[in-house]
């Protein structure tokens, strides 16, 4: 049962165990091809000049897998793709950090990968909005932008000789405020065409970061957040109490985020891929219950969700 540790109860284990199988079924069938385990033989229908990649070896004369996975091929390239993996950072992923470290015209985030990212000063929008060289200023002031233990959106820029490198060159990227961070293993996070949601009946902004980092917080306009964050620090002495009063989050959007990201953790212990349908799915499902946000990480829950899932991708199939 995927290892779930998990207070069940036997009648909620049956139903889980059955759930699950009801949806290792239905993969099965749509990857019974291109799946493979260790030591399983790969077909390639005789082809000359095969190209053997990674997770795979030449055992006299046969392809063998050599790690669970999916079979893919690229012209004459034939390579395994692993299921569960750690993050391998590609050009363009949208990723979630924290920042360890503000050094010299750059700051360090971790991003749940093998090293360090690096956020250079010169890969971002400057608070004034002007596009210009960056200054002695500007590195003095680098606090004032991101400072140590600040969660960043970024994109992948690429690799250069100190290590992956980020940009933050528009509005959609910068600090992240009033939400919480929470992780889940990368390979649940596929790469889609959006990886920015607005849950609008809830007031909540969901961002999958390839990483494996998800951020559920408060819902903000498209604007610079960077250009407010220094004005409300240079006026936060003077601010007066209505004003700070507006920094807080309203207790139902707060209660909606807490919601959202019990729906998260649900699915990433199920292990189930981290989609916008599935995760507002799990969502609707706890308020039609009336459950209480806590009640959702209880046994019960885990198994009607599983359940659900199962209903789901049958009925899905059965339209096609």
């Amino acid at each position: 049962m995927r290892g779930l540790q998990l207070p069940l109860t036997q009648t909620q284990k049956v139903r889980l165990q059955n759930a699950l199988q009801q949806l290792e079924s239905l993969s099965s069938k749509v990857n019974s091809d291109a799946s493979v385990t260790v030591a399983d033989s790969i077909s390639v229908n005789h082809e000359e000049g095969v190209l053997k990649g990674h997770g795979t070896a030449d055992i006299n004369g046969d392809l063998v897998a050599t790690l669970c996975g999916v079979v893919e091929r690229v012209n004459k390239l034939v390579y395994v793709r692993a299921l569960r993996s750690s993050y391998k950072p590609e050009v363009g992923d949208i990723v979630i950090g924290r920042v360890v470290e503000v050094s010299q015209k750059r700051w360090r985030l971790e991003i749940n990968y093998s090293q360090d990212a690096v956020l250079m000063l010169s890969s971002m929008n400057m608070p004034d909005g002007v596009q210009r060289r960056r200054t002695a200023v500007d590195e003095l002031n680098m606090r004032s932008i991101f400072e140590e233990k600040d969660v960043v959106c970024a994109e992948v820029r690429g690799f250069q000789r100190d290590g992956l490198h980020l940009q933050a060159r528009s509005q959609k990227y910068g600090k992240l405020n009033r939400g919480q961070l929470l992780t889940v293993p990368p390979y649940l996070v596929k790469r889609q065409k959006q990886h920015y949601h607005h849950l609008e009946q809830y007031g909540v902004d969901l961002i999958l970061g390839c990483n494996g980092f998800i951020w559920v917080g408060e819902h903000v306009e498209a604007k610079d957040d960077m250009v407010e964050d220094q004005v409300n620090h240079s006026n936060r002495n003077s601010a007066s109490l209505e004003e700070q009063e507006k920094n807080y989050t309203a207790l139902e959007t707060r209660k909606y985020i807490c919601r959202a990201a019990n729906a998260i953790r649900v699915l990433s212990t199920l292990g189930f891929n981290m989609t916008l349908e599935i995760i507002k799915g799990v969502i609707d499902l706890s308020l039609s219950l009336n459950l209480d946000i806590h009640d959702m990480l209880g046994s019960e829950f885990y198994v009607l969700v599983a359940e659900k899932e199962a209903e789901r991708r049958s009925s899905s199939k059965k339209k096609r």
